[in-house]
């Protein structure tokens, strides 16, 4: 076991930086749905996914599900990316979930199959290597919430609104939400949110630990960005090897038992070791000054 854990973490290799652009997928229609890019100055490192699609509240329809993936295919392979924040370019929404209008020209076997991509866009999110952070700065329903609950952590507006509602709509969550939302809140109070389609405030959701901060909303409508942008200031000065294995030390060590976990805590610190930053980290604590850390 100890031998193929070694194997399935190990750290990937050196990559090109990913150039700032728009995303389409082959063969889309009209403008892209989603914008990428990389902030500079002080924010550097931080790259940001822009949801667009205002005549659809940002539904995740096929041309945004397969801009996402290929998105996501190109910006795992940047090592300059330290902390990837999703945002929506649409006031008053973060994502509405899955495109129900879209779906309804569907036959069954198109409906799975679409399914399935959604829920492979989700592990996607989930199993990015750097950080990883969701800005709700409105509604956040269904698959929409199912994308913020794949991310590392996230922040919401007071005015935001999310729920796992598929059960009013006759469905039930496919995208990842019957298995994310009691990992993160666990099993009873999923399941009472799944089975009633409650909805939920942006305070509401801090209350039960849904979010990690609530901000009042502002004029613009962007401030759980704004906080967003923040928190992920506070990652950006930390050692990015560190960082990455310490998430896959979580995520791997959470789904299962504690010796196993710690076995995987192990290799992970083992892989840290060698690391230029590591040096660089002991080397600043006893000459007394901040650390400068390359990610190496």
């Amino acid at each position: 076991m100890l031998r193929a854990l070694t194997s399935a973490l190990r750290l990937p290799r050196p990559w090109r930086p990913l150039q700032t652009r728009s995303c389409a997928s082959d063969g889309a229609a009209g403008d892209p749905e989603i914008q990428v890019r990389a902030l500079a100055g002080p924010d550097q490192g931080i790259t940001e996914i822009l949801m667009n699609r205002p005549s659809a509240r940002n539904a995740l329809g096929n041309v945004l599900v397969s801009e996402l993936l290929e998105a996501l295919a190109r910006l795992r392979e940047d090592q300059q990316v330290r902390v990837l924040l999703f945002r929506s370019g649409v006031k008053g929404v973060f994502c509405a979930g899955a495109d129900l209008k879209e779906r309804e020209q569907m036959s069954e076997a198109e409906v799975g199959i679409f399914v399935q991509r959604l829920r492979g866009l989700m592990n996607e999110i989930a199993a990015f290597p750097a950080p990883t952070i969701a800005a709700m700065d409105g509604f956040a329903l269904g698959g929409g919430l199912e994308l913020a609950l794949a991310c590392d952590l996230r922040v919401a507006a007071s005015s935001a609104v999310m729920g796992l509602i598929e059960t009013t709509r006759g469905l039930l969550p496919g995208a990842g939400g019957t298995q994310r939302l009691p990992r993160c809140l666990g099993v009873a109070l999923a399941k009472e949110l799944i089975f009633t389609g409650r909805r939920l405030s942006g305070a509401q959701a801090q209350a039960l630990g849904l979010v990690n901060h609530t901000v009042p909303q502002n004029e613009e409508g962007n401030a759980a960005y704004h906080r967003a942008r923040v928190l992920a200031q506070e990652i950006l000065p930390q050692a990015p090897i560190a960082v990455r294995l310490g998430k896959v030390a979580i995520d791997r060590g959470m789904d299962v038992d504690i010796a196993s976990g710690m076995a995987i805590e192990g290799i992970c610190y083992a892989q840290n070791i060698p690391t230029q930053d590591r040096l660089e980290g002991m080397a600043a604590f006893r000459e007394k000054r901040p650390p400068r850390f390359v990610g190496k």
